[in-house]
């Protein structure tokens, strides 16, 4: 099956062409996102595979179903940048990543959580500088303190795990479905206005919906215990970056740590070092010394890229074979009609 790989980058290649071992796939890949005005490439292709900031949306979709397009897949698990009803009514199957290592991002959360209260990355830049004075690094231990957890999927149940069991911290955890295995660590669910008031280190691992847009707003923000971690791995709509901003300036909230933004889809996984940044908000959120940015890297690990490539090549197969699974978010007739197993 012949499809082009949109915002593909070195490591893409490298761990689909992998996974693509007996070569039911021909990968064609490109840099360029999925845009309107990029969707032109996919001619002559029978599917395509994108990425967390790629633009499927009513006018992409209409381009590639008319270019005789019946596959999507998604190289991520969320799916907000997917408009699935008019992929439904253009007979379009769409097909993600329900799972990969939860570990990586867990992990993450984590790491940026140590980083930002013990604020070793200004240590680290100090030391390059030979400066080796301890004024403003000052942290605090995390044993005894608590952690809030908004979602407790695969992601923040490992999280708690980690917080709860390893760093023997107070977990409350709020989501629309309680997890046992939260329970199990120790966490405690709560209403999510007592998980701010209450927390010292908020993390967030929710996927971005209506609902959820926004959700850490001027309102939520000023709940927050003052001199509270938030921590954002999930998706950058889920915090109101004008409000996060107006916390900071206030002194409010102790710090941020975000690997996501909500304006990210044209300046992360590219190289501008080189260029100017015409986003102020952007800019105006790196001025702050007690907040963390990275680029969309909490998946990185070579565990989650070989899952998530295993998983992709398995997509293939199945729609091929007219079989669904659990990565299928809208199906073809074709696909919703099979009585199989996937």
């Amino acid at each position: 099956m012949k499809i082009l790989v949109y915002s593909a980058r070195s490591y893409d290649r490298d761990f689909l062409s992998r996974a693509n071992r007996d070569g039911l796939c021909d990968f064609h890949f490109t840099e360029a996102q999925l845009k309107p005005d990029s969707v032109v490439m996919a001619k002559g292709f029978e599917g395509v595979c994108c990425f967390v900031n790629d633009d499927l949306g009513s006018q992409v979709l209409k381009s590639l179903a008319s270019f005789g397009i019946k596959l999507v897949l998604l190289r991520c698990t969320g799916f907000n940048n997917v408009d699935l009803e008019t992929a439904e009514e253009l007979g379009i199957t769409v097909m993600r990543v329900a799972k990969y290592s939860p570990y990586s991002v867990a992990e993450f959360s984590v790491g940026l959580m140590l980083n930002l209260n013990r604020k070793i990355h200004r240590a680290y830049m100090r030391v390059k500088e030979e400066n080796f004075l301890l004024d403003g690094l000052m942290g605090f231990d995390m044993y005894g303190k608590t952690v809030g957890i908004l979602g407790t999927g695969k992601i923040g149940t490992v999280v708690a795990k980690i917080l709860g069991q390893g760093f023997g911290m107070n977990v409350l955890a709020h989501d629309v479905r309680e997890n046992p295995e939260v329970k199990e660590y120790g966490g405690t669910y709560v209403e999510i206005d007592d998980l701010l008031r209450n927390s010292d280190i908020v993390t967030l691992h929710l996927p971005l919906t209506p609902d959820t847009y926004h959700l850490i707003d001027k309102d939520k923000l000023a709940i927050m215990k003052k001199g509270a971690l938030l921590i954002n791995t999930s998706r950058g709509a889920i915090i109101d970056t004008r409000a996060l901003i107006d916390s900071l300036k206030e002194k409010h909230l102790g710090g941020a740590g975000l690997d996501v933004y909500e304006e990210e889809g044209d300046i992360f996984y590219k190289n501008l070092s080189e260029e100017i940044i015409d986003d102020e908000v952007f800019l105006l959120l790196l001025t702050f010394p007690n907040v963390i940015v990275t680029g969309h890297q909490a998946y990185f690990t070579k565990e989650a890229l070989t899952h998530i490539a295993e998983t992709t090549i398995k997509n293939v197969r199945d729609f091929i074979a007219n079989r669904t699974n659990e990565n299928v978010l809208v199906a073809s007739k074709v696909i919703r009609n099979f009585s199989g197993k996937g």
